[in-house]
């Protein structure tokens, strides 16, 4: 994949990431649940979140470049296979799919602090494991909301769309 279809790429599942969360908390209670299961780990409620977005973003590059999808054609992935990739690759797999440059200084932030987790091991690659638990979790809701009609990207972003937390541009 080249550099530009890589960057379109990834605007495209970074787009999922900062939505995912608004659009689970629907039900308050999630966030408070993973709120406290944030502290409990020992990871700040922010930076938490923050890393769930990129950590999101990347299964979802990743499960697109497993079905050889364009930005174009994200629509069709389906969210179990985002889910799917959350929890069933490698850190080092997970970020083949960042682009070289970010348009979102949050984003390069968010990818550093992934890759930071990624390289000390111990403590912060069980948090990492814990994150990839809570984006899986995260988007398997999403999915089961989705029933009976299909969970894709394009079904993610119409929820979204109708539950006013996402606006298309």
């Amino acid at each position: 994949m080249t550099t530009p279809d890589r960057a379109l790429l990834w605007r495209r599942c970074a787009l999922l990431g900062r939505i995912l969360l608004p659009m689970v908390d629907q039900e308050p209670w999630r966030q408070a649940r993973r709120h406290d299961n944030l502290r409990a780990w020992g990871i700040g409620v922010a930076e938490g979140e923050r890393l769930i977005e990129v950590f999101a973003a990347l299964a979802a590059c990743a499960a697109a470049e497993d079905a050889a999808l364009s930005a174009a054609e994200l629509d069709g992935l389906s969210l179990h296979a985002v889910a799917d990739a959350a929890t069933g690759k490698a850190d080092i797999e997970l970020l083949v799919g960042l682009p070289d440059t970010f348009d979102d200084p949050r984003d390069e932030e968010a990818a550093g602090f992934f890759r930071l987790y990624s390289c000390q091991g111990g403590q912060a690659a069980r948090h990492l494991f814990q994150l990839s638990r809570e984006v899986r979790r995260a988007l398997l809701v999403i999915a089961d909301r989705s029933r009976p009609t299909s969970a894709t990207y394009a079904n993610f972003f119409q929820q979204a769309a109708l539950a006013g937390v996402y606006h298309e541009p």
